[in-house]
């Protein structure tokens, strides 16, 4: 697979068209985290037209309710959940200039359109290392809806934050690559 690269927040289109599917990639500068419930939330406020708790253009969201921290760290595990979950909601994010994604699991055939039409990237990190994962988080602050406890909207600076891009702005997928070539017996 090559190197990794290192890539710095907020993403801009040159950095995320120019990333390619399978790229071993360490992000670093801020993320923030939200999960179903928040992308619900964020949504509704951009269909009533009202800002947003983050300004989403160039950002990237990690799929993650992390777990609570332990003496020393920013937050407890923090694996990835499953991304479909998101799918409903993270078009309309993705037309309002969101440039990143993490998590796990593929997504469906509207998210890898709307990515490609506006430039954005989707990224694996591997699950079951959530413990490992939180040691790339240097800090955690908690911006909206607290009421959601783990899941609540949390601006995080990541350091060499692992991931692998699993689906590029071209529409290139990791998971229907990986699906072809165990179908064609590879």
């Amino acid at each position: 697979m090559g190197d990794t690269r290192k890539i710095e927040t907020p993403l801009s289109d040159e950095v995320v068209r120019s990333l390619a599917m399978g790229e071993k990639v360490l992000i670093n500068g801020i993320i923030y985290s939200a999960r179903d419930a928040a992308h619900k939330r964020l949504v509704e406020l951009i269909e009533r037209g009202e800002e947003l708790p983050f300004d989403v253009n160039g950002q990237a969201i990690y799929y993650v309710g992390p777990t609570p921290a332990k003496p020393g760290f920013a937050v407890g595990s923090a694996g990835p959940t499953t991304s479909y979950r998101m799918d409903p909601y993270a078009p309309l994010l993705i037309e309002k200039g969101l440039k990143g994604m993490i998590g796990k699991g593929g997504r469906s055939e509207t998210v890898k359109e709307a990515m490609k039409k506006y430039g954005a990237v989707y990224f694996a990190a591997v699950g079951g290392a959530g413990a490992l994962i939180s040691k790339s988080i240097v800090s955690a602050e908690v911006i909206a809806y607290p009421e959601l406890g783990a899941e609540a909207i949390r601006r995080m600076e990541v350091k060499d934050f692992p991931v692998i891009v699993a689906i590029d702005a071209q529409g290139n997928d990791l998971y229907q690559k990986g699906r072809e070539a165990y179908a064609l017996g590879a």
